[in-house]
């Protein structure tokens, strides 16, 4: 082998490491975030796109100052990490829309109805599948995918190829954004389960004034019905809101890596 041909090998050396391990990276992130990880979305086309993404994007990550790509257990662990961060932080989004789904379930009498969710294959409730495909419908119309992506190819500045490391911080802060998921639901299902409330506490009263009338027959129907005018009219806001905790969410995710 020649000096030249040497010369030739090692950056075509580097450049495939360096698309080994943002494949990787990219590979993680769309198996996980919302969107990219539905089922409806066929495995063929995943990974299509994460084989272009990673072509476009290796010419610079590789070049990029502070990367260093080498192949081995602890940087492939790492590069995967670094995908399942941003992909694991977006999907706290969705499981917090199903959440609130399942408390105003209740508050709907509809708790005992489920059905098949396409997108995980597991039975949800009826109210959760609608607003996890409102969540769905919220990021496509508002361009917020295309924001994931700038993210992830943003990425590869703050976090170099080869230079992640997970560290205790970054899963401490991943189980804390975890366990927003109960008060973001919360939030979200607050307005219909005041209004149920209320309906209970007036049905409660007028069963106690007047015991002939039979107001526990009205009250299921009446719940129902107050609440399904509630969440119409909350329903405004709720475009906002999922924009606001996405862009939370992610910018959670950057600052993760870079701890």
């Amino acid at each position: 082998m020649t000096v030249e041909t040497a010369v030739n090998i090692a950056p075509l050396e580097r450049l495939v490491t360096a698309g080994v391990l943002l494949m990787l990276r990219v590979g993680s992130a769309v198996a996980t975030a919302p969107v990219f990880s539905s089922t409806a979305v066929p495995v063929r086309v995943k990974a299509v796109f994460t084989l272009v993404v990673t072509i476009l994007l290796v010419p610079v990550a590789s070049a990029m100052q502070g990367a260093m790509p080498v192949l081995s257990v602890a940087t492939m662990l790492s590069e995967t990490a670094v995908g399942l961060c941003f992909g694991l932080t977006l999907a706290l989004l969705t499981e917090a829309l199903l959440f609130a789904g399942s408390l105003m379930g209740v508050a709907f009498s509809f708790s005992l109805v489920n059905l098949m969710d396409p997108n995980s294959h597991v039975e949800t409730d009826v109210l959760g599948t609608i607003f996890g495909w409102l969540g769905v419908l919220v990021l496509v119309s508002a361009g917020l995918h295309r924001t994931l992506l700038a993210a992830l190819m943003k990425s590869v500045s703050v976090v170099p190829l080869g230079s992640a490391s997970v560290s205790l911080h970054a899963g401490t802060t991943l189980a804390y954004m975890a366990s927003g998921i109960f008060m973001a639901g919360l939030q979200l299902a607050a307005p219909v389960l005041a209004a149920a409330l209320m309906v209970e506490v007036a049905v409660g009263l007028v069963g106690r004034l007047a015991p002939a009338l039979p107001a526990q027959i009205a009250s299921i129907p009446l719940k129902t019905m107050v609440c399904y005018v509630v969440l119409v009219g909350s329903l405004a806001v709720w475009p906002s809101w999922i924009e606001h905790r996405f862009a939370g969410l992610l910018d959670t995710a950057v600052r993760g890596m870079r701890t």
